[in-house]
């Protein structure tokens, strides 16, 4: 296997209470290599945001390292892309200046930036949008702005938290075939989380499942179906085979959730 690009070294990360301590996560072994898309699915509650937040460098862990290109990166702001559900454009910036927007904050000059940026704009979608405000775009051509952005921000690593839960059914499926072209392209790193099993097995090389109380990973499932993915490739045994144990695995977390808040 690959050298690991992202690596978390039992991360783990408890909260104080007014009840005391509580664990959000057990301590979490993951390596993911150079150029893989892997995904994290669970339940509610599970971490799966403090997993991100840790290796973005927004809290600390509790303990552990977060470990990239082989150094020590716990703590460290600004060593991987990180894109929310929510695109966060900013309404007074054309889409071209948003997407920018991380580059410029890396010291790119305004003019490079821009140069840089507008043949991507219309390679991927948003010729002729390129100069309109955020306001006059639909939530589909939002979020792809929000990725370009993320994607330009020149990190290796990319942090996906969630980003086609608000979109219809059709809009997301369109969005993840532009996805995939993306990451084909780029080469990037990227770390997946959803709630849509079929999302995270379609999309994915990977694909983790989490439970929580604390929150762990209970299981790491490859997916072993050649790329480039035809959508109908969903309804293969083998692809039904993995839904099925990833549902199975969310069942047991959901129930033994229940049980303990009994």
């Amino acid at each position: 296997m690959a050298a690991a690009k992202l690596r978390l070294d039992q991360v783990s990360k408890s909260f104080r209470t007014p009840n005391g301590a509580f664990q959000a996560l057990a301590p979490i072994a993951l390596s993911i290599p150079q150029g893989r898309f892997v995904s994290l699915i669970g339940p509610s509650g599970c971490g799966k945001s403090t997993i991100f937040n840790i290796i973005a460098g927004l809290i600390e862990p509790t303990g552990g390292q977060v470990v990239i290109d082989d150094a020590d990166a716990t703590g460290t702001i600004g060593r991987v892309g990180y894109m929310l559900q929510k695109d966060l454009l900013l309404p007074w910036r054309t889409v071209l200046d948003n997407v920018i927007l991380g580059m410029e904050i890396q010291g790119v000059p305004l003019r490079r930036a821009r140069e840089r940026a507008l043949p991507l704009l219309r390679r991927y979608g948003l010729s002729g949008f390129e100069y309109l405000y955020p306001n006059a775009l639909s939530g589909g051509m939002r979020q792809r702005a929000a990725l370009l952005r993320t994607l330009l921000f020149d990190t290796d690593v990319i942090l996906l938290d969630e980003p086609f839960g608000a979109l219809d059914a059709q809009t997301k499926a369109q969005m993840q075939e532009w996805l995939l072209r993306l990451w084909a392209d780029f080469g990037k790193t990227v770390v997946f989380v959803t709630h849509d099993v079929e999302e995270a097995i379609y999309l994915s090389d990977e694909v983790h499942v989490m439970a929580t109380r604390p929150g762990r990973i209970v299981d790491m499932m490859p997916v072993p179906i050649a790329r480039p993915r035809q959508r109908g490739v969903t309804l293969a045994p083998e692809f039904i085979a993995i839904k099925e144990r990833c549902l199975a695995l969310l069942s047991a977390a959901h129930d033994a959730a229940l049980g303990e808040a009994a």
